[in-house]
């Protein structure tokens, strides 16, 4: 897909986490020319970061500091960023940091208001640490949750996309047990339509959505759990396929996964963080991307963390960056 500059979707990068790898993927990514092709790329963090991680990974592109989106370019050869000013010269690489996660909050909070303005059309965003964003005093589970608060939004869900498998979770962020306690009838229900939803918009017009069960072989009939199944995931199954939908459940992850890899499935409705991600990961994290679903602004993530263990050496990898970005072209309101 490509446009010109009146139709490519204007998308805001946040810039993450300063000391981890959002830096240098988002300029390894911007070099790439069919990123270009598809979208108006438009950075919000710090332009004298980005210098620095251009240098590290040995990038040509000029870093444009900006105040507004208005005064953006998107010329080639150049990063557009709007320049928060937050991070210090020199400020070191892979170490937590407050200013770091002070940063990758207020990168955020722009980006969100400047989508519901109109500025811009879709978010992507670099990878933070939870532990910078709450030594900062923004006390989020993740970006997940903190774009929730930031628009108002009761309830949403976290999609993971990888090119042979679509998986949205019912759960994310919390421990087992309480996963276990959370999941209701409702819950299942609403997050099966929220994946419904996203899939017809996304183009396919009748998706074929597998539902996982949360205990082994889905419970096999409460010969495994307590019941689980019949009790919370059985009736969210039955209410959908009332719908005319074609939704199946609860499944065993373990051949659901399977079925759904092989192309028998659009989508599959994961019950708890790790049922979800494991096989995304496995699949291969440079191709994986993360989609908050429910929020009214597009948001599209890179799916792995800051790996301060090799930011600031060049190492990191940009095929989910550009796999993120990608998807936000693809989600993003169209431009006429």
């Amino acid at each position: 897909m490509s446009g010109s500059a009146e139709t490519r979707p204007i998308v805001a990068i946040t810039m993450g986490d300063a000391s981890g790898v959002g830096p240098e993927v988002i300029m390894k990514a911007l070099a790439r020319p069919e990123v270009t092709a598809i979208c108006r790329p438009l950075v919000i963090g710090d332009a004298v970061r980005l210098r620095e991680a251009g240098a590290i990974v040995h990038s040509h592109l000029a870093v444009t500091a900006l105040a507004s989106p208005a005064a953006a370019r998107y010329a080639p050869g150049a990063v557009d960023c709007i320049d928060l000013g937050l991070i210090p010269a020199g400020h070191p690489f892979g170490k937590l940091s407050a200013i770091s996660g002070e940063g990758a909050y207020r990168y955020i909070e722009r980006a969100t208001r400047l989508v519901e303005a109109g500025e811009a059309d879709a978010i992507c965003t670099a990878p933070l640490s939870k532990e910078a964003l709450h030594a900062a005093g923004h006390k989020y589970p993740g970006h997940t949750e903190l774009l929730a608060a930031l628009t108002q939004t009761p309830e949403v869900s976290m999609m993971l996309v990888s090119p042979k498998l679509r998986v949205i979770h019912v759960t994310t962020h919390i421990g087992l047990i309480d996963a276990i306690r959370m999941i209701e009838p409702g819950l299942v229900e609403r997050t099966i339509a929220r994946g419904h939803a996203t899939m017809v918009k996304a183009g396919i017009a009748d998706p074929r959505i597998g539902v996982c069960g949360i205990n082994p072989h889905a419970g096999e009939n409460g010969l495994f759990g307590q019941g689980e199944e019949a009790d919370k995931i059985i009736p969210a199954v039955l209410a959908c396929q009332a719908k005319g939908w074609k939704v199946v459940g609860p499944l065993p992850a373990d051949t659901l996964f399977y079925l759904a890899a092989r192309g028998d499935y659009d989508l599959v409705v994961a019950m708890y963080h790790d049922q979800g991600h494991g096989p995304i990961k496995v699949l291969g994290l440079e191709s994986g991307v993360n989609v908050t679903i429910g929020l009214p602004v597009v948001r599209t993530s890179v799916d792995h963390g800051t790996a301060f263990d090799i930011a600031g050496k060049g190492l990191a990898d940009e095929g989910s960056m550009i796999e993120a970005l990608r998807q936000a072209v693809d989600l993003a309101p169209k431009r006429h």
